[in-house]
């Protein structure tokens, strides 16, 4: 058994407030859960007091059990100061790859190119005069 840390959804339409609860990984978002450790209105403005209602020391005890937090309560408890928080862009991962990499190098060599051939003419002009 996977246990999760994640929101299950509550509200109506258009309405929504999540709780935060531990559940396992394979019962349904808002099914069947273990223990419900806070609460998230997205509703109230980021700096409202009851926006966000977590229970960390009983997060960082389910954590020590095995619970994974899903990315959102993740990032709560980063900025809680509990976790570390996500690295989302991998610099190599957005490097362009080994093909596209020599077409650049291809192009920027052209470019030289031709710009040195421009340029010859133009002193030749130069030095005449």
């Amino acid at each position: 058994m996977s246990l999760k840390i994640r929101m299950t959804r509550g509200g109506t339409k258009k309405r929504p407030h999540y709780s935060i609860v531990v559940a396992d990984s394979h019962s349904p978002r808002d099914g069947r859960f273990i223990q419900k450790i806070g609460y998230h209105n997205p509703l109230l403005p980021k700096d409202h007091a009851d926006r966000l209602k977590l229970d960390i020391d009983v997060a960082k005890e389910w954590i020590k059990k095995g619970a994974t937090p899903s990315e959102r309560v993740h990032r709560f408890l980063a900025d809680a100061g509990v976790l570390q928080p996500l690295k989302k862009h991998s610099p190599q991962k957005m490097q362009p790859k080994k093909k596209a990499q020599e077409r650049a190098a291809a192009a920027a060599k052209a470019a030289a190119d031709a710009a040195a051939a421009a340029a010859a003419p133009a002193a030749e002009g130069e030095a005449q005069a």
